[in-house]
Order: structure tokens, then sequence, then C-alpha cells
């Protein structure tokens, strides 16, 4: 399919607890549009393998190709550490400021569904503890209504989880597109 092109390029920011689908829905996303994909996971898997990795390279790694991401007015797809309301103010706010539309993507599943498919061994993915999860799970603040999260279940299939969020973008672009009235056969906008 062709990259995603929009009036304004958005920052797609994933949001859930762990083991909730972010991952998988991300990952459809960014090959679905050729867009861009900035996987916490994926950079600590690739830089330590299957030993631990310092948190902190792996921020400062995905904070850097983000800056330079955001420079090419595409849209992105961020999955990191946005587990708290902070976090993802100041994920909004370095995006409005490089002209991107923030996006939160709120992935939702129980807490039980979504323990298994952490902890559960995958050789892809390195999954976590009980502990791990208990502790991330309780870290874990759900977007407020102000942040506008889009809300989609964990447990659709990627065809309907995507209907939910291109509509919502469809939405979004066709507030931004000026309405437009023929006069004497010119097409003109209307402000």
């Amino acid at each position: 399919m062709k990259p995603l092109s929009l009036t304004n390029p958005h920052l797609i920011i994933m949001v859930g607890i762990p083991g909730s689908g972010k991952s998988f829905f991300a990952e459809h996303f960014a090959n679905t549009f050729n867009a861009p994909f900035i996987s916490h996971d994926k950079i600590a898997k690739d830089i330590a393998g299957d030993s631990q990795v310092d948190s902190t390279t792996v921020v400062r790694i995905s904070n850097f190709l983000l800056a330079e991401l955001l420079k090419s007015g595409q849209t992105i797809i961020y999955e990191g550490l946005t587990d708290t309301r902070t976090a993802r103010q100041v994920l909004a706010k370095i995006a409005r400021d490089m002209g991107y539309e923030p996006l939160l993507v709120w992935v939702q599943t129980e807490s039980l569904a979504a323990k298994q498919r952490a902890t559960k061994p995958q050789r892809d993915k390195s999954n976590l503890t009980d502990e791990q999860f208990d502790t991330m799970l309780h870290r874990f603040t759900p977007p407020s209504i102000i942040e506008k999260p889009i809300v989609i279940s964990g447990k659709h299939t990627y065809p309907s989880q995507l209907k939910i969020v291109l509509k919502h973008l469809a939405v979004n672009r066709s507030e931004t597109i000026p309405e437009r009235k023929v006069i004497e056969g010119r097409h003109i906008a209307v402000r």
C-alpha cells in the first residue's frame, strides 16, 4: 500500500499495558503504509540480544531516531515509554513543535490476557517476568479524555483496528480541507 499521506503528518503514539497488542498493531500499520516505526523493544533486542540493556541507552537512541524522522514530514509510529501521562505529553509537545499532529492509539486488553501474552516466551521478543509485568501494570497511567486517545481492542483483528484509526484520520483530514464553492465555474475555498 502507498505511504500514508495526510495534510499534517502524525506522530502515532502507541499506549497500553505490556501484552496489550501495541506492537502487533504498530508493526502492521507501519508495514501497510510504509511508515517509519520506532520500537523500544526492537532497539533493545538489537543492541543486547537476550541480555539486559540499559534503558537510558534505548531512550537516547529512540529520541535520536525520533528527532531525525520528525524532519521527514512523514507519519511516524512510536512505541516506547508511553506509560505515563507526563511521557506522552512530552512526546506530544515535541510532535507539535515540529508541525506534527500527535495521535494516541490506546490498545486495551484486560490485564490477565495481557499478562499471559507479555510473560509468554517468544522467539523475537523478550518476555517479562510476572513481577516485571505487575510493576509495569502498576506504573501505567491510562490516557485521560484530554489526551483524546483512539481506543482499539487488543483482541480484535488488525483490519478492524485499522478501520477505527483510519476513520479518525479521515475525519481529521476532512476538518483541515477547506470547503469549496463553485462560483462562475471556478472552485473557490471558503474559510
